[in-house]
């Protein structure tokens, strides 16, 4: 079973920046896609970027240029870092491991951009 825990979220006014750190365990796979999601209140939660195990980077047209997805080497975390944050991006923030057979989330961290 793999276990997901978000951090980094928090209160930033709008055009600031903060980084939320996914750590993962329980045996996490380089065959595999790990990426953000978020999800604002009364919306459906929404792809914001992935990492394959290939390195390929995907990005919400919204946040494509403001924030950046990263992993380490041996995929025991990845992060985002988000630049030029807008009140718009205010949501809850879900870590998502998946592959063919098997998918997992993390509990979330609350981000909150105020103008």
């Amino acid at each position: 079973q793999v276990q997901l825990v978000e951090s980094g979220g928090g209160l930033v006014q709008a055009g600031g920046s903060l980084k939320l750190t996914c750590s993962g365990s329980g045996g996490i796979s380089s065959l595999s896609v790990m990426g953000w999601y978020r999800q604002a209140p009364g919306k459906q939660r929404e792809l914001v970027a992935t990492v394959t195990g290939r390195g390929e980077k995907h990005y919400a047209e919204d946040v494509k240029g403001r924030f950046f997805i990263s992993r380490t080497t041996n995929w025991s975390a990845i992060f985002l870092q988000m630049n030029s944050l807008k009140p718009e991006d205010t949501a809850v923030y879900y870590c998502n491991y998946r592959r063919r057979d098997y998918e997992s989330w993390g509990q979330g961290t609350q981000v909150t951009v105020s103008s």
